[in-house]
């Protein structure tokens, strides 16, 4: 009885094992498949990670090797391949950020360090101070001060090549101590908090002479690539007109010593230029750090060009630069500081706040910098994607000359061939001609635009008051129908297309009034859109009923972060064909709004995103009744400087239409701009525009007479 019952408890686990197996192999968990078998598989996921049943059943077909394999066998192979697919790009993000990780906390606790340090330097300073005060109460010591003092080197030193490696080693010396140790006292940047996500670590000056930004970061390049980039700065640093290398010799550690003369643009009309007569380091330290390190030298008559260096102020550089250690792992930890002396006296005193607050140098140089290091890093690496199958250098270049033809017209050098029409201070907006500016393409020598007489810039520049300017550029953006006058973009759009040029006389057009934004790109952090706008135009003549008259322009925009301190925002663009072609000629035109009283973290801004921008309704009755105003009580009254300059092509025999023709736009737009800001402007708090005054009032008198200094 029991030899039947062992008999039988076999047959059943056979009989169970052979249904398990049978169950295994249907769904396919325990196949084994040879090596070619895995190849063609492989072959069809790399083409198809995730095949139809009708493809699977072909694949058999096509692949004799495979005809022993049932298609539900072949299905779960490609889903477990795709699973293993997905755990690896898991496995490989997790250790990309706890690499990031690793390194933004060696970079905290360094910060922690250096902060550390300079409480035990304030404490030991305060306890001096105060032994200071009970012994001798009439006498004041100012050994405490945290002041950077930086001695002018004279040109006498960079004829001798063994005093400027002496000003070099000092100069890394001083640079190295504001880096990572308390030579500045620096102080978190207001709104940009550290963290896994964020950009860097960004901080400001406290209490030093000048102006001085701080930045501090991870990015995945490689310090030699990352010292490339930032010493081309007119690549990322939009306000850098011009760098020109004079002189380059060796240094110690395979470094180098330059000589460099650089001009940048004036942000607005009001204020002249600047330029920088500077050395600059590049070396590599014990440790293996690659640093570059520049200061300026004294003499202000270095340059290329004598009369072109007239038209700018010389500014100062104290010592500055980036500090760029490699991480375990690959890619870099960057210090970056930028340590200006902008010589506030030479603007207006209502502009000297800009050119007072290390605010706007952090926006403008060291987090621009990092920031564009950054996006070379992800445009590197694959993760970013752009519209229209454009390339992010091509991209990149578009931004670049829009923001630098939008600088050029509103500085308007005479060495670029500007000249002014009209400046006797009466007139509200200053008309510039260039006839020696050419719009044709280096690719395209004989382009059609040869035949033009030239350029034309009307612009003018104003103060704001109580008017958000991260609000009113993007309310210029979006309703472009309630400021701009399409007919006028239309003259400036045919002077693009061959034998299409006239004024007056173009073919009669009709504008829908309506716009289409099609994103090009954007930066990691959204601060800058590039983008195509199109605006939808029908011809009036009959027999060119069909035929489209669309409006395209390439067009910028930056600053619509109502919570970034110290940004500054933009609008500006241009016409371009609608063929879209990368080395097309560009005139750019636009609006720039700079704050003058950054917000600070205990006034927050009340105009933030539950703000509605449909405000067309509020352009026609005043800010009595605007219905998104806010509560004036609890809003920041605000200063900026908003300037305006649009360009205009020209036929040497139209000049005067032309330039009359600008004036009276650029006053409509002024006008226009002025009934948003009314309309955008918090209810209680009335806008101000200047210097838009009464002609002859002392301010815009005095604001003249600095417009007609910077182009003299």
């Amino acid at each position: 009885m029991a030899m039947v019952i062992q008999q039988q408890q076999q047959q059943q686990r056979e009989s169970s094992s052979g249904s398990i197996n049978k169950h295994q192999l249907d769904n396919g968990k325990y196949v084994r498949y040879t090596a070619e078998q895995v190849e063609a598989l492989e072959r069809v996921y790399s083409e198809c990670p995730k095949p139809s049943s009708l493809r699977r059943q072909q694949l058999i077909r096509e692949c004799p090797i495979l005809s022993n394999i049932e298609p539900k066998q072949i299905k779960v192979w490609f889903q477990n391949r795709r699973c293993r697919e997905k755990q690896r790009k898991e496995a490989s993000r997790l250790q990309t950020v706890n690499r990031k990780l690793t390194a933004m906390n060696k970079l905290l606790m360094e910060e922690n360090d250096r902060l550390q340090k300079q409480v035990s330097q304030l404490v030991c300073e305060n306890g001096y101070m105060k032994q200071q005060l009970r012994t001798a109460p009439a006498t004041t010591d100012a050994s405490c001060d945290s002041v950077v003092t930086t001695p002018q080197h004279s040109l006498r030193d960079a004829n001798n090549p063994a005093g400027l490696l002496s000003i070099a080693e000092e100069t890394l010396a001083e640079f190295l101590s504001k880096a990572t140790g308390t030579a500045v006292d620096w102080v978190q940047m207001p709104g940009m908090k550290p963290g896994p996500d964020s950009v860097g670590i960004f901080a400001i000056s406290q209490s030093c002479s000048g102006v001085a930004a701080r930045a501090c970061g991870l990015v995945s390049l490689e310090p030699t690539k990352i010292a490339e980039i930032l010493k081309d700065r007119p690549s990322w640093f939009r306000d850098c007109r011009s760098l020109e290398v004079f002189t380059m010799f060796p240094a110690g550690n395979a470094g180098t010593i330059e000589l460099l003369y650089t001009q940048a643009y004036a942000p607005t009309t009001l204020a002249p230029a600047r330029d920088f007569w500077t050395l600059r380091y590049t070396t590599t330290l014990d440790n293996g750090s690659l640093v570059v390190c520049e200061r300026s030298l004294s003499g202000s008559g270095a340059g290329p060009n004598p009369a072109s260096a007239a038209q700018f102020v010389r500014a100062e550089m104290l010592p500055s630069g980036c500090l760029i250690r490699p991480c375990d792992g690959g890619g870099s930890i960057i210090h970056i500081v930028d340590h200006l002396n902008l010589e506030a006296w030479s603007v207006p005193e209502v502009l000297r706040p800009l050119y007072e607050s290390s605010k706007v140098v952090a926006q403008r140089m060291t987090i621009a910098a990092l920031r564009y290091v950054r996006q070379i890093a992800q445009e590197t690496s694959g993760e970013v994607v752009y519209g229209l199958g454009r390339q992010p250098a091509v991209l990149r270049t578009f931004s670049q000359r829009l923001s630098r033809g939008f600088n050029d017209a509103v500085n308007g050098f005479n060495d670029d061939g500007w000249s002014l029409m009209t400046c006797d201070g009466a007139e509200d907006v200053i008309i510039a001609v260039n006839s020696t500016k050419s719009l044709s393409t280096a690719s395209n020598p004989t382009n059609s635009l040869a035949f033009l007489g030239g350029i034309l810039c009307a612009k003018a520049s104003m103060l704001l008051q109580n008017v958000p300017p991260a609000l009113l550029v993007r309310f210029l953006r979006e309703h472009r129908s309630e400021w701009a006058d399409f007919n006028v973009d239309a003259y400036s759009a045919a002077s693009l297309k061959a034998g299409s040029y006239a004024y007056p006389g173009m073919r009669p057009t009709r504008f829908t009034g309506s716009q289409i934004i099609m994103p090009l790109g954007h930066t990691i952090e959204h601060e800058e859109l590039l983008e195509v706008i199109r605006l939808e135009g029908h011809s009036l003549a009959q027999e060119d009923a069909f035929v489209s008259r669309d409006i395209h322009l390439l067009q910028i925009c930056s600053g619509v972060d109502e919570n970034a301190v110290g940004a500054c925002s933009e609008l500006v663009f241009a016409p371009i064909d609608e063929m879209f072609p990368d080395d097309g000629p560009l005139l750019p035109s636009g609006f720039r709004i700079i704050p003058l009283d950054s917000k600070t973290p205990d006034t927050p801004d009340t105009l933030t995103a539950h703000r509605t921008l449909d405000l067309t309704s509020s352009l026609e009755v005043g800010p009595a009744t605007n219905p998104a105003a806010g509560d004036s009580s609890s809003c920041h009254h605000t200063r900026s400087v908003l300037t305006i300059a649009f360009q205009f092509p020209f036929e040497s025999n139209l000049q005067d239409n032309v330039a009359t023709m600008a004036r009276q736009y650029v006053r409509s737009v002024i006008s226009s701009v002025q009934r948003v800001a009314m309309a955008i402007c918090p209810s209680g708090l009335s806008p101000t525009l200047g210097p838009k005054l009464s002609p002859g009032s002392p301010e815009a008198l005095t604001l003249a007479h600095w417009i007609c200094q910077s182009y003299r």
